[in-house]
């Protein structure tokens, strides 16, 4: 019997679906970044093994959830969010069930590293961070929002093995600054929302200085953008005003919306920032298409 009474009213098969997250799944198209551009979207191999790549990632990021979730139950139930929306802390579903989800999910996981063994073990490594970063990482100030960010990293990387292209350095650099601009916000906004309630790292943050550690990393993942197109892609220079307006979009959601605790919440949730995104997709895609005939 669960020692915490659920309060969402969901049903059992919604609250399965809620821990796995699948919302959070779009974070997972930094591995399809490769994919784009390296100009390979038009060949069918490529695209199966970077959707395969794609997929693995969604499976391992349900499962680190999870673990996330039974590790932080009773921090959960202390947030005036994360009690009501966590499943486990909402008491809708219980330890012993999402263990054996768990199980599931890594048995696939295994399928998937099989058949993909290069981004598999990337995957691996992604699931190792994150197990340290829900045990040890995410207590430590500033290491806990670089592990976020080197997760983002590892999805660039898994996309780029599954279609067997490098990765250029700009490309890194570009998405580690962006990720630290997200992983930055999101603890701004859980201080703001939950302040010494909250994850126990907060203390140890202040919101003038997680401001600026965001606006040094959306400076920074402009700046290397913007290189990466100059030196590497420069079909692509009608795509940074896209970036800049994302970024701006963003940032108003997070100052006059206060988004932002969820990153997926916040860019899912806004039809600007899609279009934005779909627009720079597009963009990206005719202009590498259209260069390499």
């Amino acid at each position: 019997m669960n020692e915490y009474v659920a309060v969402s009213g969901r049903s059992p098969l919604a609250a399965v679906i809620a821990l796995l997250r699948p919302r959070e799944w779009s974070k997972n198209v930094f591995v399809l970044a490769p994919l784009v551009f390296a100009g390979a979207f038009s060949h069918g191999v490529a695209l199966y093994h970077a959707g395969l790549a794609f997929t693995l990632f969604c499976i391992a990021a349900s499962a680190v959830y999870i673990v996330n979730d039974l590790h932080d139950i009773a921090e959960d139930r202390a947030h005036p969010v994360k009690r009501s929306k966590r499943p486990l802390a909402a008491g809708e579903v219980s330890p012993r069930a999402a263990l054996l989800l768990l199980v599931g999910l890594y048995a696939l996981l295994a399928v998937g590293c099989w058949m993909l063994p290069r981004a598999g073990a990337i995957v691996v490594g992604y699931v190792l961070l994150n197990i340290a970063h829900t045990y040890l990482l995410k207590l430590q100030p500033v290491i806990d929002i670089f592990s976020i960010a080197i997760g983002f990293m590892l999805r660039v990387y898994a996309g780029a093995e599954a279609i067997a292209v490098p990765v250029s350095p700009w490309m890194f650099v570009t998405t580690l600054c962006l990720a630290l601009y997200l992983a930055s916000i999101k603890r701004r906004q859980e201080l703001n929302w939950a302040g010494g309630t909250g994850r126990a790292v907060l203390s140890q943050y202040t919101a003038p200085l997680l401001d600026r550690f965001a606006q040094m990393a959306a400076t920074g993942a402009l700046l290397f953008y913007s290189m990466f197109v100059v030196t590497t892609r420069q079909e692509l220079v009608f795509t940074i005003p896209f970036v800049l307006f994302g970024l701006f979009r963003y940032q108003w959601l997070v100052e006059v919306r206060e988004a932002g605790e969820s990153p997926a919440d916040a860019l899912l949730g806004d039809w600007q920032l899609i279009l934005t995104g779909l627009f720079w997709l597009a963009m990206c895609a005719y202009a590498i298409g259209w260069h390499k005939t």
